[in-house]
């Protein structure tokens, strides 16, 4: 954890969070509580992230709102939801990624380890950390799963980001016009978001993540989910890095990593429908192809 620009305090009287900050108005807060990132402002201290006007911030279970991090499935065992670790007690890694001693990001790194409970819920050993660290522009999630497991293990693994949007009906996004609850497979390195109300473009940069799953409610599905405003779906996007399709095998003390960057840029491009192509050629100079 990069001491200088993190603190450590608790969000509500039922959770403990930890805020990182790179200039006075930059920040990201995060949860123990799933590892769940719940805030993300840019420099003029706007948020970045969607949260529900009906978060559940006293519950065990993930927020609606935010990135959290979920294995969807083991093998064949199917839909494990309800043990996911999104919906469990992270620590603070003693034994975080190394850092750049030059770099201005702050960062923290998080682990999670299943109980003896978990192990026999899901049938696997295995150690979760997830390295967070926050620049100008940039929220950047690294995550790393080990097979402690004395076999082998395949698993789907899924960074859940909600967006926040100024209307759903004036966004695009270049893996499709018309969205509402999709899964994409074999998705480029590079997906933007579109915000034409608020002239504001999210790139979303994943390695490691080969498909994308893309969500809105929309006003009929919003009214009956329980923790989510009737009108909460005008001003939220998900969108998922995933591996869904191929699931990763591991042997005994393999480690997988991904990777997702989130950044948020400013379109200058203030009449008519913005050009995807063009913003996505930022992405390509920040992102080479290797």
């Amino acid at each position: 954890m990069t001491q200088l620009f993190v603190t450590v305090e608790i969000a509500t009287c039922f959770l403990c969070s930890i805020t990182l900050r790179a200039l006075a108005t930059i920040s990201a807060q995060v949860l123990l509580n799933g590892g769940q990132v719940v805030s993300w402002k840019n420099d003029r201290g706007e948020e970045l992230l969607f949260m529900s006007s009906k978060a559940n911030w006293k519950s065990s279970k993930a927020i609606r709102g935010g990135i959290s991090v979920c294995l969807p499935q083991f093998g064949n065992l199917g839909s494990l939801f309800h043990r996911s670790p999104r919906n469990k007690l992270w620590s603070i890694d003693s034994c975080p990624s190394p850092r750049d001693a030059t770099s201005n990001r702050s960062s923290v790194d998080l682990l999670f380890k299943p109980t003896e409970e978990d192990t026999k819920m899901w049938q696997r050993s295995f150690e979760l950390r997830l390295h967070i660290s926050l620049g100008p522009g940039k929220l950047t999630l690294v995550p790393r799963l080990r097979n402690t497991d004395n076999k082998s293990f395949a698993f789907t693994f899924s960074m859940c980001n909600y967006l926040s949007v100024s209307d759903i009906r004036f966004c695009n996004l270049t893996l499709d016009l018309f969205f509402v609850d999709r899964v994409y497979l074999h998705t480029p390195a590079n997906i933007a978001v579109i915000d034409h109300e608020k002239k504001r473009t999210f790139v979303l940069h994943k390695e490691g993540l080969t498909d994308a799953v893309v969500w809105n409610p929309w006003e009929k599905m919003a009214k009956a989910i329980p923790d989510l405003g009737d009108h909460d779906y005008k001003n939220m996007l998900y969108v998922c890095s995933a591996v869904f399709e191929n699931p990763i095998v591991l042997k005994p003390m393999e480690e997988w990593k991904g990777r997702q960057e989130l950044s948020a840029v400013s379109s200058s491009y203030c009449s008519g429908q913005l050009d995807p192509q063009k913003v996505l050629l930022y992405a390509k100079l920040t992102h080479p192809q290797k």
